[in-house]
């Protein structure tokens, strides 16, 4: 890593920790810290339960547990159980905490007019495509890729999201019980891996790798969600699943994919895929990939 660039990143994060506020106890003059108020804007009117903010803001329990109490204390919150073993609970706002939220939604309002404020017009344009940008980045930045079960939740939330968009684009629709659809169990190691991507918490991306023989994996049911397009996320994921195939011992990845994919095929032959003669009876394919793995990734 270039040292100018994380040099660069440190002076970003003291820039904007100090013009926000974030060093301050009481943040927006709010008599509560920082953490505490960003944990009233992401309960929000609806409210949500411990393991989703955990998730949302990156938050181990024992700190969040601790944010919880100070505002339920204040009178600014509430959790109540959501199962009878109260294992899983639900957080929400008071009618105090309510019009806790409106001030300091006002209040940010105004630290966002008092930032731009000083800046001519021009300048608040560059600065708001800017920000938008990096925001853009630290999305792309915060996208965790680990291996799940294909039969778990969050693989079946992104599979089914899959099918549908498929049965949107494609010509004829798509059925997955007319199409070459591997079992889970095949995505299942020491030979395969499913792979999740997940931004926040939340997944946005999924892949799969199942064998075809000792030497060449079949990749199956790669994609992302359209929240998270435009991250760089699906060369990611392709990386990791190539370089998944190639921890197992594989030396080819082989593919296919519908003509109404025209992303999927510029992701596939830029990044080394090349084009070969069918090598299964899938339906729904037009164009069939293949890449021999290089030794060193």
């Amino acid at each position: 890593m270039v040292p100018a660039l994380i040099e660069q990143v440190r002076s970003f994060n003291r820039s904007v920790t100090q013009t926000v506020g974030a060093l301050q106890h009481d943040y927006l003059g709010r008599h509560r810290p920082l953490g505490e108020s960003r944990l009233l804007f992401e309960i929000g009117i609806d409210g949500a339960t411990a393991t989703e903010l955990r998730q949302r803001l990156g938050l181990d329990s024992g700190y969040l547990s601790r944010l919880l109490r100070s505002l339920e204390r204040q009178g600014l919150v509430e959790t109540l159980p959501l199962t009878q073993d109260g294992r899983v609970r639900h957080a929400g706002l008071t009618r105090k905490g309510q019009a806790e939220l409106d001030s300091l939604n006002q209040d940010s309002d105004e630290l966002a007019r008092s930032i731009l404020a000083p800046l001519n017009e021009g300048q608040r344009e560059r600065l708001a495509v800017a920000m938008s940008e990096v925001e853009r980045l630290l999305s792309a930045s915060a996208v965790v890729i680990r291996p799940e079960p294909a039969t778990r939740a969050a693989a079946q939330y992104c599979l089914g999201e899959y099918y549908r968009e498929l049965g949107e684009r494609f010509d004829s629709g798509f059925d997955p019980e007319l199409s070459l659809v591997p079992s889970l169990a095949e995505f299942a190691p020491p030979r395969g891996t499913f792979l999740v991507a997940r931004l926040h918490g939340r997944p946005v991306g999924c892949g799969g790798l199942k064998p075809i023989s000792a030497e060449a994996a079949y990749l199956k049911r790669m994609w992302i969600a359209p929240s998270a397009r435009g991250l760089g996320l699906a060369r990611r994921l392709l990386r990791a699943l190539e370089e998944s195939a190639r921890a197992m011992g594989y030396s080819v990845v082989r593919l296919e994919t519908n003509k109404a994919l025209t992303e999927a095929q510029q992701l596939y032959r830029s990044s080394g895929y090349r084009e070969v003669k069918p090598f299964n009876d899938e339906r729904y394919a037009h164009h069939w990939f293949e890449k021999v793995l290089s030794l060193v990734t």
